[in-house]
């Protein structure tokens, strides 16, 4: 008899987590022999060891992690989300050691490459999770645990029909609301005009945030390094827009 294959429903997506779509598609791929040789040199120090769930990036229930305990001192939190490469979170851990930055990715090619970055800078108050940031923020972490969170550039999913896919929603702005202590800040940004009017129409009608900024937009985050995929966007002229939003 041959093996029976498991039922998957007519509009089954694999990389639906739980009942609900994550905001990225992880793609298969292998790093380099240099991002190998980072990843395999530099984890045991930079990234965090967050219990699984059952998909790859998930987190297991009931696993916590405490600040504290995670950076071995107790500190403001940075936390940004979708951290790519790296070149903002290592610049800002370089500029300021008095705080923690937690970067979390999905991608280990970035992670290895950010990790690789940190070490070469001498940065050492910087942790990287590889995991869904949603849960991160929801469970992983105590509530009121970041001074920050910081979201840039996040994946746009320009198609209609896609952007139910968009990390910033309803749902995000609670989950958000928690992680960040009473008077932390929730930073943005984007080069899609139509994602940063949703995140704006979001977050001023969240709850949990009141506006960090006078007029239609926030001033340019002076912490946010200048990097080449924000150039490209200005290059093709896409305005980028910033929000910053205060936890009430």
């Amino acid at each position: 008899m041959s093996e029976q294959k498991p039922f998957k429903p007519k509009n089954y997506d694999p990389t639906t987590f739980r009942d609900k779509p994550v905001s990225f598609v992880r793609r298969s791929g292998r790093m380099t022999s240099g991002q190998q040789r980072g990843w395999d040199e530099l984890s045991p120090f930079y990234l965090l060891d967050v219990p699984r769930g059952p998909a790859a990036t998930s987190v297991a229930e009931g696993a916590t992690g405490d600040p504290e305990q995670l950076f071995g001192r107790a500190a403001p939190l940075v936390i940004e989300i979708g951290s790519g490469q790296g070149h903002a979170i290592v610049h800002a851990a370089a500029a300021h050691p008095e705080k923690n930055f937690l970067a979390l990715e999905v991608f280990q090619a970035g992670l290895a490459r950010t990790m690789t970055a940190a070490d070469e800078e001498g940065v050492r108050n910087l942790r990287l999770a590889e995991a869904n940031a949603p849960e991160v923020l929801e469970r992983y972490l105590p509530a009121g645990s970041a001074d920050e969170v910081w979201v840039f550039f996040p994946d746009p999913w320009p198609k209609q029909r896609h952007q139910k896919r968009r990390l910033i929603n309803e749902e995000f702005a609670q989950i958000a609301a928690r992680a960040i202590r009473p008077g932390g800040t929730l930073r943005l940004a984007t080069d899609w005009e139509h994602y940063a009017e949703q995140m704006r129409a979001v977050l001023d009608a969240a709850p949990g945030f009141t506006r960090g900024f006078a007029g239609d937009w926030a001033e340019r985050f002076e912490g946010r390094i200048l990097t080449a995929f924000e150039r490209k966007g200005t290059a093709k002229g896409r305005a980028i827009r910033d929000l910053a939003y205060t936890r009430a």
